[in-house]
């Protein structure tokens, strides 16, 4: 099997396999070696971790799109909005745990190696749908059913833990220099597929099953599709070898036996301090937006607005197929202008467009609401398609996997994931419906300062690794 490998050149004579690099301010030496990177191997490294991606989002999708059904099925009846709430109660104890997640799988990725614990996280996140779609009504076993239903929802909280920031750092740790933004992207083209899959799957069985098949039985379906996902995603990740990075990185350890047992948990943290507040502030402005558009506009065009459901879910899936076709250009782009500017654009587009976008969103007809929320989902693409690669540059090899996962999921699941819950109890308080702009403006400022604090990371080898370039047929 081809691999990437990393090597060095050495004098008086190169070692094999390697090739000179050219002179390049932006390498860490001139006598140094390069890292050769195959490109059959890199594109098996996007599928495999993009579709872990799309599997955590796919269940997301589901889970939300059908969350009426499962109050129904696990938790008693008679009173629908108690149902409900219980239902993203489970929903919601998945993002609480998300940092404990990180905080196990992230440094165990830094000492065993990303592509064993990716292949876990897999398992994990597959076993915990899969179980789902297996639980026993209340009707059936009483308590023990929204009881299971917590722990399948903990088991996967706690594998997504560990997968994006995972996902990230191995196609980064993959990737050629030049390449990575574009190839980066794929990551979030993932999340979007797997959530218009979802959600997409839910509406069909909606509209094909009736009411009673779908409480009965069918809506097990798409959560028993985790099955063979996983499978296949298992399949696909088991098949990789260890990014060349991290090879690189053991490779060293192996000079001092006690290098690598040194990396702790409070080295990820106080050692990486300054870019763990980047890297929260960024993942702040990325899910706010993220969550605000994709999971909570749908909620606040039928509970504020009183529009239709089904043309407000139907509006959101158009816009996020509009922002899968221009995920990967923009992803290239970054490649050439640089990740700051990409996502300056997006902050800037936030603060200025936020309310305007909402002004036409508020007016209620197809167009409008179509204009106003496509523009917002044209300038969260600004973050889907820079985030992947701008994030993992962020922190040296020896703590990436580990840093960036504490970082990421400590920012998404205080921020977020709470995004709806917050909005809709400022709304509540304030009487004002304007409030989703305000707070998209509010995370936009904090992204841009943390944008303007950034070091720029395109066309850059990664902190601690060798320059990466693409092997020529």
């Amino acid at each position: 099997m081809a691999s990437a490998t990393p090597v060095a050149l050495r004098k008086p004579e190169p070692a094999p396999g390697t090739v000179p690099r050219p002179a390049d301010p932006a390498a860490p030496d001139a006598a140094a070696g390069v890292t050769v990177t195959d490109p059959a191997m890199v594109k098996r490294a996007v599928k495999a971790a993009a579709l872990g991606n799309a599997m955590e989002w796919f269940d997301f999708g589901v889970y939300s799109y059908i969350a009426v059904t499962l109050g129904k099925v696990f938790f008693p009846s008679g009173n629908p909005t108690a149902q409900l709430l219980s239902t993203f109660g489970a929903f919601a104890a998945a993002f609480l745990i998300r940092p404990l997640g990180g905080m196990v799988f992230g440094p165990l990725g830094d000492r065993v190696g990303r592509q064993k614990v990716l292949a876990l996280t897999m398992i994990m996140m597959a076993a915990g749908t899969f179980a789902i779609g297996l639980i026993p009504s209340y009707a059936s076993i009483g308590v023990g059913a929204p009881v299971l239903l917590l722990l399948a929802r903990l088991v996967q909280g706690f594998s997504t833990g560990g997968e994006y920031a995972g996902a990230a750092t191995f196609i980064a740790e993959y990737a050629p220099d030049k390449k990575r933004g574009f190839l980066g992207s794929w990551l979030e083209f993932g999340t979007l597929a797997g959530y218009i899959g979802g959600a997409g799957l839910v509406t069909l069985m909606t509209a094909l099953l009736s009411s009673d098949d779908l409480l009965s039985w069918g809506w097990r379906i798409p959560f028993l599709i985790a099955g063979p996902m996983g499978l296949i995603g298992l399949y696909l990740r088991m098949r990789l070898e260890e990014t060349p990075a991290f090879a690189a990185e053991l490779e060293k350890a192996h000079k001092d036996e006690q290098t690598r047992s040194k990396v702790r948990l409070r080295d990820m943290v106080t050692g990486q301090w300054k870019a763990l507040l980047l890297c929260m502030g960024l993942v702040l402005v990325f899910n706010v937006t993220d969550y605000m558009l994709l999971s909570y506009m749908p909620s606040y065009l039928t509970s504020e607005l009183e529009y239709d459901e089904t043309h407000g879910l139907l509006v959101i899936l158009g816009v996020m197929a509009l922002m899968m076709c221009v995920q990967p250009f923009m992803g290239a782009l970054t490649d050439r202008v640089g990740r700051r500017p990409v996502i300056a654009a997006g902050c800037a587009g936030f603060l200025v467009l936020s309310v305007p976008a909402l002004l036409l969103i508020r007016d209620g007809s197809l167009w409008a609401i179509g204009l106003g929320l496509g523009a917002l989902g044209l300038l969260l693409v600004c973050f889907t398609a820079s985030m992947p690669s701008a994030l993992p540059a962020l922190f040296p090899t020896k703590v990436r996997y580990g840093s960036l996962s504490i970082g990421f999921n400590i920012s998404v699941s205080i921020f977020g994931g709470t995004t709806p819950l917050v909005v809709t109890a400022l709304i509540g308080a304030t009487g004002d419906k304007m409030m989703p702009a305000y707070y998209m403006m509010a995370a936009a400022v904090v992204g841009g300062i943390a944008v303007w604090h950034m070091t720029e990371s395109a066309r850059k080898p990664l902190p601690g690794s060798l320059p990466a370039v693409e092997r020529q047929a």
